[in-house]
């Protein structure tokens, strides 16, 4: 009897063995190799993020380039700016602003001033107004009246060339006027940026007049015709 007993027992452990051996074959049978690379595939695509394969540089900055070929960064706009202010051009009308000018004193005709006016540096341009515009003081009695002297239109300044123009501060034959140290010379009446000149000494005025522009300083003596 317990044999039989010890005989069905052995049967029953192997049997109970075979199970769990079965069971274990069909869980490794589940893992599909094909489960497996999909589950690696994450981690691939990460290294490539990482290493720069996406076009960017390892510090996260662009690496590109402009699409005329050029870095992104870099190169220059094709213009330049010249040290004038764009005043070069040539056929333009001279604005006060365009000229440098020195005031000398002197004896003819009783004594007056003479402007001389040159082009700046690196600028071309004509003095198309014939009569500048003179005045001593903001007063309508400081306006200087052209007499009409001399004169070519237009006259051309640039390099050394140079336009003159005289000034006769006082015409009446009395001590009346009042003095002044500084004479406002412009190109023309409504320039927006008129000259002030230092006199090489106060002046008296009373009733002054003023010549055309002229190339001969001998046309700039103003004179009452």
């Amino acid at each position: 009897m317990r044999s039989r007993l010890t005989a069905r027992s052995t049967r029953l452990v192997l049997a109970a063995a075979a199970v769990t051996a079965l069971a274990t074959t069909t869980a490794c049978d589940a893992d599909d190799p094909a489960d497996a690379g999909s589950s690696a595939a994450p981690s691939a695509v990460a290294s490539a993020g990482s290493g720069g394969n996406d076009g960017s540089s390892g510090d996260g900055s662009s690496a590109g380039s402009s699409p005329t070929g050029g870095s992104e960064s870099g190169g220059s706009t094709g213009t330049t700016d010249s040290g004038d202010g764009g005043k070069s051009g040539y056929g333009q009308s001279c604005g006060t602003n365009d000229l440098d000018f020195t005031v000398t004193s002197e004896s003819q005709a009783g004594g007056y001033y003479l402007v001389t006016a040159k082009a700046k540096s690196g600028i071309t341009c004509y003095l198309d107004n014939n009569t500048p515009s003179a005045s001593f003081g903001s007063g309508v009695d400081g306006v200087a009246s052209p007499v009409g002297q001399g004169g070519e239109d237009p006259i051309k300044l640039t390099g050394s060339a140079v336009a003159y123009t005289g000034i006769n501060p006082k015409t009446t034959n009395n001590d009346a006027g009042k003095e002044f140290e500084h004479v406002i010379v412009a190109v023309t009446e409504d320039d927006p940026d008129p000259a002030e000149l230092k006199l090489p000494e106060a002046a008296l005025v009373d009733k002054p007049i003023v010549t055309n522009w002229a190339t001969d300083r001998a046309e700039a003596v103003p004179v009452i015709v």
